[in-house]
C-alpha cells in the first residue's frame, strides 16, 4: 500500500517530483518558510489541483477515489485547524467517524485517550488552551483510523511534554502499518524521531533519505543558510546553530 506523488508539481509553489511513502514510517518534511512543505501535504491529501502530474494511492490517481473513499484512507490535520461550531470535545473527535457512517464510541474513547482528552471529553471546544485544541484536532483524525495521517505542522502549540507524548503515540501508530507524514520546523525532533526526512527548498527536492543523510549539516547549511552541526548520540541529537560571524 502507497501513498505519493508522480511529477506533481503545484505553480509557482512547488517544482515537479516523484516520491512514494510506505506504510508503517514516520516521515518529516522540513524545509525553510515558503519552502513548499504545506502545498506537498495538502497535494497528497488531494486537496490542491495540481499543475502537473498527480497524487497517486496504491498507485491510483487521488482523483479518481470518491470523496467518502480518500478520507477513509487519508486522515489530513492542516496547519490551522479551525472549528465551525463550539461543540465538545467528544463530539468533534467524534466527526472524524464521518466518512464511515457510524459513532463508534470505543475509537472514539481511543483517540481521547491517546491524547490525553478524557477528562475534557465533555468541555466545550471554545474552552480549550491552543494546545488542547491542537490535540482534539489531531483526535479527530485519529478516531477515523485512516491507513495515512498527514499532520502540517501538529506539534507547534504543544509543550514539551506533550511533544514528546504526541510523538510516542505517531512512532506507535506507525509500528502498527499507518503511514504518518508530517511537516516539521524543529531539525532535532525530525533527525530524532522520524525513519525518513524530505528536505524541500524553494518549492524542490533538495534532500530525501534517512535522517542522519537527508538532515547532514552540509544539507542543513546550505538550505537553511545558517552554521551548525550535530551533537549528541542517535536519537537524542541536538541541531547547534552558531551565530552569525562567529569562528
Amino acid at each position: 500500500m502507497s501513498l505519493g506523488a508522480d511529477n506533481l508539481g503545484i505553480r509557482g509553489r512547488l517544482e515537479p517530483l516523484s516520491v512514494m511513502f510506505e506504510e508503517g514510517q514516520v516521515t518529516a518534511i522540513c524545509g525553510p518558510n515558503g519552502a513548499g512543505k504545506s502545498t506537498l501535504l495538502a497535494a497528497l491529501a488531494g486537496l490542491i489541483e495540481t499543475a502537473s502530474g498527480k497524487a497517486v494511492l496504491d498507485g491510483e490517481d487521488l482523483k479518481n477515489r470518491l470523496p467518502r473513499e480518500r478520507a477513509q484512507h487519508i486522515g489530513y490535520l492542516p496547519q490551522d485547524g479551525e472549528t465551525a461550531w463550539d461543540v465538545s470535545v467528544r463530539n468533534l473527535v467524534s466527526l472524524g467517524r464521518l466518512p464511515y457512517g457510524d459513532e463508534a464510541p470505543e475509537m472514539v474513547d481511543a483517540a481521547l485517550e491517546a491524547l490525553g482528552l478524557k477528562a475534557h471529553a465533555n468541555r466545550p471546544v471554545s474552552t480549550l488552551s491552543g494546545g488542547e485544541k491542537a490535540r482534539a484536532l489531531l483526535a479527530r483524525v485519529l478516531a477515523g483510523q485512516p491507513r495515512w495521517v498527514l499532520a502540517d505542522e501538529p506539534l507547534a502549540a504543544l509543550d514539551i511534554g506533550h511533544q514528546q507524548a504526541l510523538l510516542s503515540y505517531l512512532r506507535q501508530t506507525a509500528a502498527a502499518g499507518t503511514g504518518v507524514i508530517m511537516v516539521l520546523h524543529d531539525l532535532s525532533l525530525a533527525m530524532n524521531h522520524a525513519d525518513r526526512v524530505l528536505v524541500l527548498d524553494r518549492g524542490k527536492l533538495a534532500a530525501d533519505g534517512a535522517p542522519e543523510n537527508a538532515l547532514a549539516t552540509g544539507v542543513v547549511e546550505r538550505v537553511w543558510n545558517v552554521s551548525a552541526n550535530w551533537a549528541g548520540s542517535p536519537g537524542e541529537r541536538a541541531l547547534m546553530v552558531r551565530p552569525p560571524g562567529s569562528a
